[in-house]
């Protein structure tokens, strides 16, 4: 879903569901009606052939109602189908289930026109009633889908009305800029098959890794075929599914989609280079250059595909429950708390030295949390900080700070500037950048110590106790779109981690950034609205409550004849149309 990450948590009522069990002369009537297919633009291919990806881990459910992880997320994207469809390559919203749509002056009610003609993986019709069924699980509080936060407006549920057998109507409570995109990643599921567990409140233990296959259903290009836990999830060709090429060939290509478990990226490396898999993304720059160095004699070719929506950042603890519990931590907070601290810190961090030494020139310096390969929402006109010890010790000295003799930094009490940087002990790349920064800050006399932890217990210290001093860590952005990073900008937010738990605006600054953030959310004109979001990013660059680094180019790779092969930003990186993947033959061959 890629507005994963959105975040208002209120609660919401039920919605109605006005269904009724069909016939078998309807299921016998709408199963000879002409089906209302989509017809792609991509290069036509050739049907036939296996495709393997590797993943760290095999999905914990198949149940899209309750998933969260990545893996889940990506092969029940495989399974399933949603009614308007965020592109990844433009980054735009296309039509899916929904073939139209319109929308109300007022931008609060969607009116959606469903294909006519499909059916599930099974055989089994698709209408209007299975999309009231999905929307009711989704909003039930009970069934704690992760999906439901976006569908609650100004503290009320989103609406949804069956109008006839084919058109649907949503009702969003107040204006909403972010609902064609809303829909992207909700799954319509099939009522036939989940309803008796959704009435019997079993719906969180439906579809799981042991359901046997021809219990699971979807409208997506695939449909389970095989899962060997801990080994591998096989995926065969949906024969009903609705798309179909410029040449009227129905997709998907491929007869069979597989994901097997490698846990490591350096093993996931071994076996895409035997040949053993043939898609691999999300490289480090260091096993990206050793592919890049065999392209030719291995047959595959190696996508950079420009900074992603990850951004990796430096962020002070400026929680306020630290005083008297943790006065260590309190007594440093009063530097953090001066934004012409966090400036000097920022002046002082060579963002050159870390595109070039950690990422290997793959990557962009950031000034604030939305990457340039965001092209929608990029506010240019913001300069990455420069590099500067001078502008930094300028900063320091305004502040009340000055040197001893061996160049050590103390505050206005005579203490020297000293404090610890948390890093998760399992990714390489950040540790590295903990390194650089705290080499960098040396230059300006400050002493900071990099303490790698295992990461559930960094991001413990970080959410829960609030025990620690400063962290370098990354967050990616769910999608291009604005309204993820509610989570993270908001006061409120459940992931406003430089300062958790706020009853109200700590600073006159996050007052604003609360006032922008609900203004863009309601602003449907997208120039009015990008206005408001670089002001976001002005206060952000200015306040800098997270001194941001780097983010990281999308590094993928797949086999040289592997066709409609076009890498994205968004999740899923590299297989997003695995309909449209097909096989190039062999060079000689036809």
């Amino acid at each position: 879903m890629a507005l994963q990450g959105a975040t208002l948590f209120v609660a919401a009522a039920l919605l109605p569901v006005f269904a009724t069990a069909q016939t078998a002369t309807q299921t016998a009537t709408q199963t000879a009606a002409q089906e209302d297919l989509f017809r792609t633009t991509s290069e036509a291919g050739i049907r036939g052939g296996k495709l393997v990806i590797a993943q760290r881990s095999e999905p914990r459910t198949l149940n899209p109602v309750i998933a969260i992880d990545q893996n889940a997320l990506g092969i029940n994207a495989r399974l399933q189908a949603d009614l308007i469809h965020i592109n990844r390559a433009t980054q735009k919203t296309e039509p899916a289930l929904a073939r139209s749509w319109t929308v109300s002056k007022d931008g609060t009610v969607f009116t959606l026109k469903l294909r006519r003609g499909l059916r599930f993986s099974d055989g089994q019709p698709f209408d209007a009633d299975d999309v009231l069924f999905s929307f009711q699980m989704y909003l039930d509080e009970k069934v704690h889908s992760s999906q439901r936060d976006l569908m609650i407006i100004s503290g009320k549920a989103v609406k949804v009305e069956k109008l006839d057998a084919f058109t649907v109507r949503f009702t969003f409570p107040s204006p909403y800029s972010a609902a064609e995109r809303v829909f992207d990643g909700l799954a319509i599921l099939p009522r036939h098959l989940l309803e008796k567990d959704y009435q019997e409140g079993k719906i969180g233990q439906a579809w799981t890794l042991s359901t046997p296959p021809e219990k699971i259903a979807g409208l997506g290009a695939f449909r389970l075929k095989q899962v060997v836990p801990g080994d591998r999830v096989v995926l065969e060709r949906n024969p009903y599914y609705w798309k179909v090429d410029g040449k009227g060939q129905r997709l998907p290509y491929l007869d069979e989609l597989t994901f097997i478990v490698v846990p490591t990226q350096d093993a996931q490396v071994i076996r895409f280079q035997a040949g053993d898999s043939q898609i691999i993304s999300s490289l480090s720059a260091d096993n990206y250059a050793t592919l890049e160095a065999e392209e030719k004699t291995r047959h595959f070719k190696m996508y950079d595909a420009g900074p992603g929506l990850e951004y990796n950042f430096l962020m002070f603890n400026l929680n306020s429950d630290t005083e008297g519990r943790l006065p260590e931590v309190a007594r440093k907070q009063k530097w953090f708390r001066d934004v012409r601290f966090r400036e000097a810190v920022s002046a002082a961090i060579d963002r050159a030295s870390i595109i070039r030494l950690v990422y290997r020139n793959r990557a962009a310096a950031l000034a604030t949390h939305v990457s340039p390969g965001n092209k929608g929402w990029f506010d240019s006109s913001i300069a990455v900080p420069a590099h500067s010890v001078s502008h930094a010790r300028d900063l320091l000295r305004a502040a009340g700070f000055s040197w001893k003799g061996d160049n050590t930094l103390i505050d206005s009490t005579g203490q020297p500037v000293e404090f610890t940087i948390l890093v998760g002990s399992s990714n390489t790349q950040r540790a590295q950048i903990a390194t650089l920064v705290q080499n960098d800050l040396k230059a300006v006399g400050i002493s900071a110590h990099v303490v790698p932890m295992e990461i559930r217990s960094a991001t413990d210290r970080v959410l829960n106790t609030h025990d620690y001093d400063a962290i370098v860590m990354g967050l990616v952005s769910g999608d291009a779109d604005p309204t993820p990073d509610m989570n993270v900008l908001v006061s409120s937010g459940q992931t406003h981690l430089w300062h958790l738990g706020e009853k109200a605006p700590a600073t006159p600054w996050e007052a604003e950034l609360d006032e922008l953030m609900q203004k863009q959310l309601v602003t449907l004109n997208y120039q009015q609205r990008k206005k408001i979001y670089d002001r976001v990013q002005e206060v952000l660059a200015q306040q800098l409550p997270m001194v941001y680094l780097a983010s990281p180019d999308i590094l993928v790779g797949a086999q040289e004849n592997l066709g409609n092969f076009h890498p994205a930003i968004i999740e899923q990186y590299t297989f997003w149309n695995a309909e449209e993947l097909f096989w190039h033959p062999p060079a000689g061959k036809k």
